[in-house]
């Protein structure tokens, strides 16, 4: 039953719709959780303590964070797969190119592909910066992430590469989201401009919310 699903068109979609639902609450909860950076070092440095205390001491330290991390790294990889084994599907069954495009088609439907790569992409880069220090500039510091927040957005490709992949990320929110409303089959013709509104405020909010920490930074802000 399962595997049938899965092999379906309609599950792939379904998979990429709750795992994209799954991915955009964090978000949101992961954007307000940066913007305590322009309340000053003590406060973000306190919450992103709190984070790894989350749970205690029914859980051990650190222990909540590792949950949320497998699940959001479960979510991201049934994202990619779904969309991956979509696309090529799609290719096989229209091996040759329209030559006209589709004229209700949008920018954001058009690069959702493209905008999913960067993500991916931002995604690794983002981990290797702020988690593990990897490719940090200025010598990462373990315990103080509001210094290395400041240190990556310091350095012009820090907040280059940040703000390319929140402007992707705002246009795979505003087709996703009212993409996976139509999978789940929430959408109606009367419901269609509500969840389209919704869409369109929750990418405008989330890439904001996010673009607004490089740029308190680079504008001194934040410092």
């Amino acid at each position: 039953m399962t595997r049938t699903m899965w092999d379906s068109s309609v599950g792939k979609k379904t998979v990429m719709a709750v795992s994209g639902l799954i991915m955009l609450a964090y978000l949101v909860v992961h954007m307000l959780g940066n913007l305590k950076i322009f309340f000053g070092s003590d406060d973000f440095n306190h919450y992103a303590h709190w984070l790894r205390t989350l749970g205690e001491p029914f859980l051990h330290y650190e222990w909540a964070l590792w949950i949320i991390r497998v699940v959001l790294v479960a979510a991201v990889v049934a994202h990619a797969v779904s969309a991956y084994q979509l696309s090529r599907r799609d290719l096989r069954a229209r091996p040759t190119k329209y030559v006209h495009k589709k004229p209700r088609t949008s920018y954001a439907t058009r690069t959702m592909r493209w905008g999913g790569v960067i993500l991916g992409l931002f995604i690794v880069w983002h981990i290797l910066d702020l988690t593990t220090g990897t490719v940090h500039p200025d010598g990462f510091q373990s315990g103080h992430p509001y210094q290395n927040v400041i240190d990556t957005f310091s350095t012009w490709y820090g907040s280059v590469i940040y703000i390319v992949a929140m402007l992707a990320l705002g246009l795979h929110v505003r087709h996703g989201f009212w993409s996976a409303a139509q999978t789940l089959g929430v959408g109606s013709r009367t419901r269609d401009r509500a969840f389209k509104t919704i869409a369109n405020v929750l990418a405008l909010v989330l890439t904001v919310g996010f673009v607004a920490v490089p740029v308190g930074v680079m504008t001194g802000v934040v410092s």
